[in-house]
């Protein structure tokens, strides 16, 4: 790593200190990343044209176009276009909720915070329509403790085991209705008003199922001005507790969201 990286790299980490005294031991996690003393896990697809999206006819596949080549123009450049909503990617406040920040406003500070991850893949073989309870996230504190305040909860539904398959994603019926498991409202109602989260996640298509109509977890969380992770990647690698999420989003003016990198990082 160039001197001049390092230097950049631990200015960051100083103005992360400015938030709360919490995240001083998130700083000096990050100075075990630089001097590799921390592992790190991406939870972020590749943008691709097979990349799942909300099915709807105004939610086109993402598309990559070279407009520049070394041989031709001696560098390498391509355009893109993309729905805020495919792939990896961020639903922010206003998403579904009016006078709430849009991506391009989500502060830092609401974008770091301990991962809280729940495992309900058992669940979801049984039935592709569950969706996380209120007694689930109890027995989840039961055994890993109470939930703390500013913490990321990650749903692992095993639902990202059909990523590379869209149909098989979206698991649509006869009737052309999607089945995948999802939160539940009250689950969500609950992590928001007693457990003061920042946002939730998880590996599939929504926050809400697949049957979810009324998109009852989207309003829960989106009116208490807190965001939802969508098709989040390699949720299967991170243990329930003890990682650091980072997330760092497309800053689009005014956009309800979209594409964004996350990263979980643990200490070794």
């Amino acid at each position: 790593m160039s001197g001049r990286m390092k230097i950049f790299l631990q200015m960051f980490i100083m103005g992360i200190l400015v938030f709360s005294q919490n995240n001083y031991a998130r700083a000096g996690l990050l100075e075990d990343v630089i001097e590799g003393k921390a592992s790190v896990i991406d939870l972020t697809y590749p943008l691709n044209e097979k990349n799942a999206h909300w099915p709807m006819s105004n939610y086109t596949p993402f598309q990559y176009e070279v407009i520049a080549t070394i041989k031709k123009d001696k560098v390498f450049s391509g355009k893109y276009s993309t729905p805020e909503h495919l792939g990896t990617h961020i639903d922010a406040p206003n998403h579904f909720e009016q006078n709430q920040q849009s991506v391009d406003q989500i502060p830092l500070e609401q974008l770091i915070g301990p991962a809280i991850v729940m495992n309900i893949t058992q669940k979801v073989e049984q039935n592709a329509d569950y969706t996380l309870s209120l007694s689930d996230i109890l027995s989840w504190e039961k055994t890993y403790g109470r939930i703390p305040e500013g913490s990321i909860v990650l749903l692992n539904t095993g639902w990202s085991r059909r990523w590379n398959n869209f149909e098989d994603y979206k698991n649509n019926d006869a009737c052309g209705r999607m089945h995948f498991p999802g939160y539940s409202g009250e689950a969500a109602r609950f992590l928001v008003k007693k457990r003061q989260i920042k946002g939730i996640g998880i590996d599939t298509l929504s926050g809400d199922c697949g049957l979810c109509s009324d998109f009852a977890v989207h309003h829960i969380i989106n009116s208490a001005g807190k965001f939802i992770l969508e098709n989040v990647a390699n949720l299967d690698k991170l243990s329930p507790k003890g990682a650091t999420l980072i997330i760092a989003p497309i800053k689009i003016e005014g956009g309800s969201g979209g594409q964004c990198r996350i990263w979980a990082i643990l200490p070794k």
